[in-house]
């Protein structure tokens, strides 16, 4: 059984987030599309903990770090923030590690922090993605076309949202899933 954990960020994460962000692998998905410098990144990376509106997470199997999971806009005013994720080792890729993650993340947003509603935005490219945050319980909200640019082209971008009213009724089910697949959730 593969036991999916996350934690904090710590100063050693910081060369092996460059090098994930700079990956072709998931840099596809994200809506940079250039090489980021060693001088921008520690300028993000510094910046992260001084900022109350984001918080990130480095993303284990069995103790190996995987993947990064971020929250963005926290606003508890309006009671909502954004989410995204992803695995930059393709050994954890359809292992359940997402679903794993995107469990933890809902918990998360609407125990621990309490706030009523969670979003996101994917590239309309990454169905994977958006069809796993569908499964979750998220509503396809928007469509955003021409949003970002990717390698010269635009690209549209899917905007999903899940509420915490929706949340208890999913619950069961998502759990009982992710526990059929060996992964132990609270």
């Amino acid at each position: 059984m593969t036991t999916v954990t996350l934690r904090d960020l710590t100063e050693e994460d910081r060369e092996r987030l460059h090098v994930w962000r700079n990956s072709p692998e998931v840099a596809a998905y994200m809506y940079t599309d250039h090489h980021i410098s060693r001088a921008e990144h520690n300028r993000w990376f510094d910046g992260l903990s001084a900022d109350p509106r984001r918080r990130y997470w480095v993303i284990e199997t069995d103790g190996k770090p995987v993947g990064l999971a971020n929250l963005a806009e926290i606003d508890p005013s309006h009671s909502r923030c954004a989410w995204a994720y992803y695995l930059a080792d393709p050994s954890v890729r359809g292992l359940g590690v997402g679903s794993f993650v995107e469990f933890w993340m809902i918990e998360h947003v609407f125990g621990a922090l309490g706030l009523n509603r969670l979003w996101c935005e994917v590239l309309i490219s990454n169905e994977a993605v958006w069809k796993l945050h569908q499964s979750y319980g998220f509503q396809r909200e928007a469509l955003f076309r021409q949003h970002v640019m990717k390698n010269g082209q635009y690209q549209d971008v899917v905007g999903l949202g899940l509420l915490a009213e929706d949340w208890p009724a999913l619950r069961p089910a998502l759990k009982a899933r992710l526990e059929a697949k060996g992964y132990q959730v609270d």
